[in-house]
């Protein structure tokens, strides 16, 4: 059993007999996994090595970005370019279409370095939102031990036209975020306080509530980290023991028990069909019988 079923229904969610086939190994701490749909091929960190991957469907894993400067999270635009969180530079950099050169979209709020922007998405109008908590600058191992210059951790959001907007700033350390179905509430945790929140997301991309929805308990390594939702609304976090799924009220249905500390996932291929989780040393799939959200198709 991959399973520890809290609902009878997660076991028609995820197979209770399926397999996690690896399909990228010899890595040393995975994080950042995205699908490309435009594509059709998978994105990952491994924060160590200090690398950026692409895995291809037929299987084949190449280097797109050495040194990647600590990247840890990553996602796509609505140009398919991929966007990513610089841990050893405090920075949110992206890749520009032919590969050459980088632009850098966020480095400080108001005259001050960030922190070490972690996670990241894109919503539907091309607004970027990512989390901005100290873990790069506390770890040797997956950043630079330095002092930070901002007093809090917050939400930012940047806009189209390349303005940094803070968003929220009462998290002891924000990590994993995703926006809901219709785009109206964002969910955003916080790993030490082992939570997840939902804020309501206004017309201008303002954020009000916060209120918790959900505690991320259990045994095993692992906390509050990555998120996803799928068609149904369903909420994916990982937690202690792999990755959890809720319902969209924030009840917990089960956990998928993971070989390895799973720190973050994506849904992807064609269907949106698999999950691919980034493991410590290995990339996995398992296929679902449900489908992840395609923001751009």
């Amino acid at each position: 059993m991959i399973l520890d079923i809290k609902n009878e229904m997660l076991a028609e969610i995820i197979p209770p007999d399926g397999f996690f086939e690896p399909i990228s190994t010899g890595h040393q701490l995975t994080e950042g996994i995205v699908w490309n749909n435009k594509g059709n091929y998978l994105i990952f960190s491994d924060m160590v090595q200090g690398k950026i991957f692409r895995w291809d469907i037929n299987g084949e894993t190449s280097v797109i970005k050495t040194p990647s400067n600590i990247s840890n999270g990553n996602c796509i635009d609505a140009e398919g370019r991929i966007i990513s969180c610089e841990h050893s530079t405090s920075r949110v950099t992206r890749i520009e279409h032919d590969g050459r050169y980088m632009s850098v979209l966020a480095s400080h709020y108001q005259g001050k370095e960030l922190n070490s922007p972690n996670d990241i998405i894109v919503d539907s109008q091309n607004r970027t939102w990512f989390t901005d908590p100290l873990y790069g600058r506390k770890s040797p191992k997956v950043g630079v031990d330095r002092k930070p210059e901002l007093d809090f951790r917050g939400v930012y959001r940047i806009d189209p036209d390349g303005s940094l907007n803070l968003v929220a700033s009462d998290f002891e350390q924000p990590n994993g975020l995703c926006m809901e179905l219709g785009e109206k509430t964002l969910l955003v945790n916080d790993s030490p306080r082992k939570h997840i929140r939902r804020f309501n997301v206004g017309e201008d991309g303002s954020l009000t509530g916060g209120e918790v929805i959900a505690e991320i308990s259990g045994e095993g390594l692992g906390s509050p980290d990555g998120m996803k939702i799928d068609e149904e609304g369903r909420i994916y976090c990982t937690g202690p023991g792999g990755v959890h799924v809720l319902e969209p009220s924030g009840k917990l249905m089960g956990v998928i028990k993971t070989p390895e500390q799973c720190r973050n996932f994506c849904f992807g291929d064609s269907d949106m069909s698999y999950l691919y989780l980034a493991t410590t040393k290995t990339i996995y799939r398992l296929k679902t019988n449900t489908h992840g959200v395609k923001i751009f198709k």
